[in-house]
């Protein structure tokens, strides 16, 4: 409920979701009830066995359970997404109606506005920026005066299979 979506194994998907429902249910019960009949703190109380953090528990009471008022049930959505690469698990993202996805949201974005530049996400372009910031050229992360202060870089060893070539051997 801290970020209304996680992607997991959709066994464990099948699991959440009805303990997440039944959360919910408490906390609307809570909210409908109101804090005249002291139902509400009973409520509150019910949910905190359950969900040691407050923040949490503050976050289901105070704008998850009134988005949900007036829902009856079903207030999660599960969706399968693939499979994870490592294990080939079945892996699914289980989320809260009502908090579908932007992912215009979630790109980071600098102070004046314009969108940070990519990241390298590949082991090979990792490997050829470290390569190229060894030889004492400007890579991504070199930026400025610290590649301009860099010592030129010493002359390659030769192989051993070239020495014996000039040997004779």
């Amino acid at each position: 409920m801290r970020y209304e979506r996680i992607q997991t194994t959709v066994s464990k998907a099948r699991e959440l979701r009805p303990f997440v429902e039944r959360l919910i249910t408490i906390a609307k019960r809570g909210l409908k009830d109101g804090a005249e009949n002291g139902r509400a703190l009973h409520a509150r109380r019910l949910v905190a066995e359950d969900v040691q953090d407050k923040a949490i528990v503050k976050k289901l009471f105070d704008s998850i359970a009134p988005r949900f008022e007036a829902r009856k049930g079903g207030y999660t959505r599960l969706l399968k997404v693939g499979v994870r690469r490592g294990d080939n698990a079945d892996v699914a993202q289980i989320e809260l109606v009502g908090s579908e996805y932007n992912p215009a949201l979630d790109k980071p974005t600098t102070e004046e506005g314009a969108e940070a530049a990519p990241k390298a996400k590949g082991v090979r372009s990792r490997l050829r920026a470290a390569a190229s910031r060894l030889r004492g050229g400007k890579a991504d992360a070199d930026v400025g005066e610290e590649s301009a202060k860099k010592a030129p870089a010493a002359p390659r060893q030769r192989s051993t299979a070239t020495k014996r070539s000039q040997r004779g051997s």
